[in-house]
């Protein structure tokens, strides 16, 4: 069976809603969203529409189910920990519930993970097959790709460089879209383009995170010492305005011989969450 002869489902639980689609060869050729029930207290609502969805594109030529989670997950057995914005999502066995309605083998990840691993395959810079994705959202996550996987953790917890501890509290302060919020009173979207029109005040916020961000890349590079990072996420839209405060941070590396090979690249792959909830079934490989 060919890669264009069989498809695979990739599905994105998010903070407020599900969003799933069908990949045949590397096109996303089919996608429903829904919103989630904000004021439900019961999980298995959640699970309910991304069964929902899935019934919607499944069919014979299906062959995974890919599923990306903003919480810890453990791969092996697919139980799904504390999720993001949904209330007593405690250890739910989202694997085995998924592949008991579907009969398809079904794969569970952090969305950090997914969104490296969606690079990795269908990105932009896909072939790369050692480097850090880093996504810079509503926090800090980072999936870590090593010969064309993720490493295997112990404890489902790989990539959590936005928990570190750094400066008042952990990095995801100062490099998740909030911090402009928090710092500025005003949102990373709204300063953006402020910035862009030549606003002093709000380029020299762009620039503060610009350092914040290159501390960050530092302890990445001093933990896994990767050839490539690949920054994708909202954050990462206004790369222009502090990718020079990032570099400028980074080059103060105690070894900075290591910047001679090591890359930062920025991303906007669309679908990206989509994909790469995909590209976790094996077959997204073949």
């Amino acid at each position: 069976m060919t890669k264009k002869s069989y498809s695979l489902i990739g599905v994105d639980l998010g903070g407020t809603k599900v969003a799933a689609g069908k990949v045949t060869g590397n096109l996303l050729t089919e996608q429903f969203t829904e919103k989630l029930d904000q004021t439900s207290d019961d999980p298995m609502d959640a699970v309910r529409i991304i069964i929902k969805l899935i019934h919607k594109l499944m069919d014979v030529q299906v062959k995974g189910i890919g599923i990306g989670v903003p919480g810890l997950v453990d791969r092996s057995t697919g139980v799904t920990y504390d999720i993001l914005n949904i209330p007593n999502w405690k250890e739910i066995p989202l694997k085995a519930i998924i592949e008991e309605e579907f009969n398809v083998p079904v794969y569970v990840d952090n969305d950090s993970n997914c969104f490296a691993m969606g690079e990795c395959r269908y990105g932009a810079f896909a072939g790369h097959s050692d480097f850090v994705g880093i996504t810079l959202g509503t926090g800090m996550g980072a999936g870590i790709i090593k010969n064309g996987q993720l490493i295997p953790d112990a404890h489902c917890c790989s990539g959590e460089f936005g928990t570190m501890s750094y400066l008042d509290g952990i990095y995801e302060d100062y490099t998740g879209g909030p911090f402009f919020q928090r710092q500025y009173g005003k949102s990373g979207e709204v300063l953006s383009e402020a910035a862009r029109k030549g606003d002093s005040k709000a380029k020299e916020a762009f620039n503060t995170y610009g350092r914040h961000l290159g501390n960050a890349i530092k302890t990445i590079i001093m933990a896994v010492d990767p050839p490539l990072i690949i920054i994708g996420g909202s954050v990462a839209a206004a790369h222009e305005l502090y990718e020079e405060a990032m570099w400028q941070s980074i080059s103060e590396i105690p070894f900075p011989s290591i910047l001679e090979s090591f890359q930062v690249k920025f991303t906007n792959t669309k679908n990206i969450a989509i994909l790469g909830a995909a590209a976790l079934c094996p077959d997204a490989n073949k």
